[in-house]
């Protein structure tokens, strides 16, 4: 009996302690750093853009139709607000193993194909989608940069167009950092992110 509770006791941390690692981050939190392998082999991090006001951090791969059909409204994102001090940082979030076709060379020819203006990063392990709490492709964060670190502003959609056929659309993303850029804090922080559920392999 004794060992059956301890077994049940070790089970139930476990799955508390899981929960807890995948909790989505919110407005407020402190955004955690990363040292990712970028599509041209090198490294970036927060650190690789120490002039930015803040970052566009999107996690999105090559499949997920959604994440296809937000892949030209981000490229824009970049190229509109790069330049202001907010660029683009895209990290795939899927394993590899689970989804054949978010391999790593997949990315590197996905992002030549595209002319993807920004990096598109390998998360081996989905240990920073882990820490991010990312559920979905796409799933957006914004961050800006304070003295008292990085910190989250907004998660969640891009806009409110996930099929990418209305006239009229609430642009979250481009609200969101016109906020900040106004000393401003966002009137929204928090969206629903509407996409493919984040790729895992079958655990042993």
């Amino acid at each position: 009996m004794q060992k059956f509770i301890t077994t049940f006791t070790v089970l139930v941390f476990s799955i508390l302690f899981a929960q807890a690692q995948t909790a989505t981050l919110k407005a407020g939190a402190t955004a955690p750093d990363f040292k990712l392998k970028n599509v041209d082999g090198k490294e970036v991090s927060f650190a690789s853009y120490p002039k930015a006001k803040g970052f566009i951090v999107v996690f999105t791969c090559n499949t997920c139709p959604y994440a296809v059909a937000y892949e030209k409204r981000i490229i824009e994102l970049d190229k509109k607000f790069k330049p202001q001090g907010y660029p683009v940082i895209a990290i795939n979030p899927n394993d590899p193993e689970a989804s054949k076709a978010d391999a790593y060379d997949k990315m590197q020819q996905l992002a030549k194909d595209k002319k993807y203006p920004f990096p598109y990063l390998f998360d081996q392990g989905q240990v920073v989608t882990d820490q991010y709490g990312a559920k979905h492709t796409p799933h957006l964060f914004i961050v800006s940069k304070t003295t008292k670190g990085n910190i989250v502003e907004y998660v969640g959609a891009i806009d409110n167009d996930p099929e990418g056929n209305k006239t009229e659309k609430i642009k979250y993303a481009e609200d969101v950092i016109a906020s900040l850029k106004s000393n401003q804090k966002p009137a929204i922080t928090e969206t629903k992110e509407i996409g493919c559920t984040v790729k895992r392999k079958a655990k042993a």
